[in-house]
């Protein structure tokens, strides 16, 4: 029929929301893989969102977020890779404190090589949430990746989503 106003479909939407944390870890080894896994899954489930992503950030420029296998052997491989890759025995110019005009602070430890191995990783990940839980793979984990340690550091976590009705 021309002219004949189409049927109106409403979709029921679930109500989206956003749950914001920061973690607070100390570090006690100059690399340390620190496993977040449990303290977001509680966090993802406290909130009760069944279905959303959370985004899991570090607040430094020397620290990671990673997902991999929490297996010992492993980290202790990718610890030695990022030696290998990025040696703190190398001059780094950032560390020539007489040199730099930006960002100085008094007493400040040498670590060029911990900015330049963060660069090799991610500041952030971004993860699926269904039915009410993180959803990784049968041996993935969620890492901050201390690169400069030891010290306090602290992780944004954005969660947003919603509950089905």
């Amino acid at each position: 029929m021309l002219g004949a106003e189409a049927p109106r479909m409403e979709t029921l939407r679930p109500q989206s929301t956003a749950h914001h944390s920061t973690i607070q870890v100390e570090s006690r080894h100059p690399t340390q893989f620190i496993d977040l896994t449990d303290e977001l899954e509680a966090f993802v489930r406290t909130a009760g969102v069944l279905t959303g992503l959370v985004n899991v950030q570090s607040l430094h420029t020397t620290a990671a977020i990673v997902v991999n296998e929490h297996e010992p052997l492993l980290l202790a491989d990718v610890t030695a890779m990022l030696e290998r890759l990025v040696s703190q025995e190398t001059v780094y110019r950032h560390d020539i404190v007489s040199l730099r005009g930006a960002n100085c602070v008094l007493g400040e430890r040498p670590n060029g090589h911990s900015h330049c191995r963060a660069l090799l990783l991610a500041p952030s990940a971004c993860l699926n949430v269904v039915e009410g839980r993180l959803r990784l793979g049968r041996w993935q984990r969620v890492f901050l990746v201390e690169l400069d340690g030891p010290r306090m550091r602290e992780v944004s976590v954005l969660l947003m989503g919603g509950s089905e009705l």
